[in-house]
């Protein structure tokens, strides 16, 4: 009896914690604009910063998400490693696999194969407009100029399912946020996203570094 009690117990704990992980509205999925980071922040990062990289938008990470707030280390599961071999070159580097598995992908609900396949899905759905891809000088836009060429390239994308973000007061492309439905749908993005995003980008215009 005494087994069968504690059997039950890390049964219903397990489903507790998977209740808990499941727990979310929408996801972003997260596309940073390489030069940016390389030329702030990750300069030392030499996987993805190296001279001749030459990268423009790199998945960041697939971020389930609340419409105010988001869940994050939802459970203390680990990334294995031959999961990880699998999907090699998702992330611009390896140390990105286990950090967002670890705040972010603990709270999808997913194991960690659904939820990198459906990182690979939905970041190789997003079609990145021409000019955008890997620019060799830089390119002066403003966010709705941008958001609307990415319209134009993504057959039933809608601007509100974009998120633009900027860096040194709005001065630069920082980051792209694209917002999806917990079945892999673009819908709109919170309203609390979107304030975000338009007091990130509060200037003009905006410059997309060139890529190196």
């Amino acid at each position: 009896m005494a087994r069968k009690m504690v059997r039950l117990l890390f049964i219903w704990c397990i489903a507790a914690s998977s209740a808990k992980a499941a727990n979310f509205d929408f996801y972003v999925l997260a596309l940073s604009w390489s030069p940016d980071y390389c030329a702030t922040g990750g300069a030392r990062d030499a996987q993805q910063c190296a001279p001749g990289r030459s990268l423009g938008f790199v998945l960041h990470g697939l971020w389930p998400q609340y419409t105010r707030g988001y869940p994050s280390d939802c459970a203390s599961d680990k990334l294995p490693a031959a999961v990880k071999s699998r999907f090699r070159g998702l992330y611009p580097s390896d140390a990105l696999f286990e950090h967002e598995w670890e705040k972010h992908g603990t709270c999808s609900g997913l194991t960690p194969e659904q939820y990198l396949s459906l990182s690979k899905r939905l970041k190789e759905s997003v079609v990145i407009p021409e000019a955008f891809r890997a620019p060799a000088k830089p390119v002066r836009i403003s966010t709705a100029q941008f958001k609307q060429s990415m319209v134009t390239a993504n057959a039933g994308l809608g601007e509100s399912a974009l998120a633009v973000f900027c860096s040194s007061s709005g001065r630069f492309l920082k980051e792209m946020y694209v917002c999806y439905s917990r079945d892999g749908k673009t819908v709109a993005c919170s309203r609390e996203l979107l304030s975000r995003a338009a007091r990130s980008c509060r200037q003009r215009d905006f410059l997309m570094r060139n890529v190196r």
